[in-house]
């Protein structure tokens, strides 16, 4: 960097200074529990946001300028302001951890806390505690282990992660969408349909990475980590959750590989072992390799790769295989696999006497090779039915649980239920599968009022007519993918595919 911005005290890349040190060992005034003082403390936390929003963009201006750079002191930005801010976006209602701590059990003396909090970290007195192990259902049946923090081990990650992420998010490519600010699971929904549509996609390699959070190299990752960051208190910081440990079944279990999935830093470790395993090279691959159009996108261990040509889709696969290996990963062999899919894979198919074309899921949707009303090639993406059923059985359990609720409050729940289903579902081409689902809740709902009572007679207009009056009625709310993407991707991203296109993320225009 040059004079100036080693001269810059907010600005990451420079000597440490003992002002944080200083800062560290002040004590925090007590909070004012007045009616009055309670505008200063909204105002107050207005302040500190603005505060903390301004050195982070400093450090982002500095990422942008030099992709190179290593970053020697990050420490002293995880200030109170910051360690504040992200306390208060924090769930109140979170499950606590092993120290059995709550958000409310916190806030009752958040100066102090947050104090000495900030104290600990500086100094290096901070010590990571065991996540507690807890398993939530996944849709195939199995268990999917979460690792559930302490509330300060998830004051502090988040702390660090809001300024990590103003380095990396300078460095992650156009086509990465897991668990990244301003970006979500629709936005690669878009960016995939867009590509399929409009790219020479005859050929998809649907790509699932086996146990990927159990079996990430702890070594690789913090070799990887060290590429931008310099300042060895970070790394430190890093290196005390991963071995930290889980606790479970009253053991602590401590392992060389895989990160806690569940913790707030997780996603963002995450982000940063694909950006080095997968991503830069699949890019390189891209350009160097590839003898037709390949799309990209990946959503956190999910990618799908679209090829123009199968021989480059079959090399490119291998070639995947290999390269992952090299960091302790391997794709999983059931839910990785290569079809042909697009546009012309129906007649392509047909001329060689084969059925209609595979699909694929993605993020919760099946994706289909449909025609429009016009006979042309019209992507379909429809709910996918093992999502749809395991739901079912969630509400059906729960309304086994609420049967003698009243029917308002039921109705009142199941309502929230169908809104927020439909509020991710409702995609264009998926209208059926909305109707069907608010027809299986209908059912369960009359299900569970008939077995209220021996005498109940409850009947289907009785339930049409609770439903009318509660549940949301299907219809569609998310734009075409095409629409939504051409908003937010307006400009010319040179790293979406070879040569100049239009489109990031996947989705390409030559």
């Amino acid at each position: 960097m040059n004079g100036q911005e080693k001269s810059d005290p907010a600005i990451v890349a420079e000597r440490p200074t003992n002002e944080a040190q200083r800062c560290a060992s002040e004590p925090a005034e007590p909070r004012a529990g007045t009616e009055g003082n309670a505008i200063q403390q909204s105002t107050r936390r207005a302040q500190d946001r603005t505060s903390v929003s301004q050195a982070l963009e400093r450090i982002r201006q500095a990422a942008r300028r030099n992709k190179k750079e290593k970053f020697t002191a990050l420490l002293h930005h995880i200030g109170v302001e910051l360690l504040e801010t992200v306390f208060f976006e924090l769930r109140k209602d979170a499950a606590p951890g092993i120290d059995g701590v709550t958000w409310r059990d916190y806030e009752a003396d958040l100066d102090r806390n947050l104090a000495d909090l900030h104290a600990r970290v500086q100094r290096g007195a901070y010590r990571a505690t065991p996540s507690r192990r807890v398993y939530i259902p996944k849709p195939d049946g199995g268990k999917r282990p979460l690792a559930v923090a302490a509330l300060e081990d998830k004051i502090v990650q988040r702390a660090t992660v809001a300024v990590l992420n103003a380095i990396y998010e300078e460095d992650f490519l156009g086509f990465s969408y897991g668990f990244r600010p301003g970006r979500g699971a629709h936005d690669a929904l878009d960016a995939l349909s867009t590509a399929i549509d409009r790219a020479k996609v005859n050929f998809i390699v649907d790509a699932d990475i086996a146990k990927f959070f159990d079996t990430v190299s702890q070594d690789s990752l913090v070799r990887f980590l060290e590429h931008r960051i310099g300042d060895k208190r970070i790394i430190r910081l890093i290196r005390k959750w991963l071995k930290a440990g889980i606790l479970e079944d009253g053991e602590v279990r401590i392992a060389d590989e895989g990160t806690g999935q569940g913790s707030a830093i997780s996603p963002l470790l995450a982000n940063v072992y694909l950006h080095y395993a997968l991503d830069l090279w699949a890019e390189r691959w891209r350009r160097r390799e590839a003898k037709g159009d390949m799309v990209i996108v990946r959503y956190a261990d999910d990618a799908v790769f679209g090829f123009e040509h199968e021989a480059d889709a079959r090399r490119f696969l291998e070639a995947m295989r290999e390269r992952l290996a090299q960091f302790t990963l391997k794709l999983h062999p059931d839910k990785t696999r290569l079809i042909e899919f697009g546009r012309h894979a129906a007649a392509n198919r047909k001329q060689r006497g084969l059925g209609k074309p595979e699909t694929f899921n993605f993020l919760g949707f099946t994706f289909i090779c449909g025609k429009s009303r016009k006979g042309g090639f019209l992507l379909k993406r429809k709910s996918r039915g093992d999502r749809m059923r395991a739901k079912l059985r969630e509400i059906k359990a729960e309304l086994k649980a609420r049967m003698h609720e009243p029917v308002q409050r039921q109705g009142l729940w199941l309502r929230q239920v169908v809104k927020g289903w439909f509020n991710y579902h409702a995609v264009p081409t998926n209208f059926r599968a909305l109707g069907t689902f608010r027809h299986h809740v209908t059912d369960l709902w009359r299900r569970s009022l008939s077995r209220r009572s021996q005498m109940d007679a409850t009947t289907w207009d009785r339930v049409e007519a609770l439903a009318r009056e509660w549940l949301p009625q299907p219809r569609i709310l998310h734009p075409w993918p095409d629409k939504r993407f051409a908003v937010k991707h307006p400009r010319w991203e040179p790293d979406a595919s070879i040569g100049p296109v239009r489109f990031c993320a996947g989705g390409v225009q030559q």
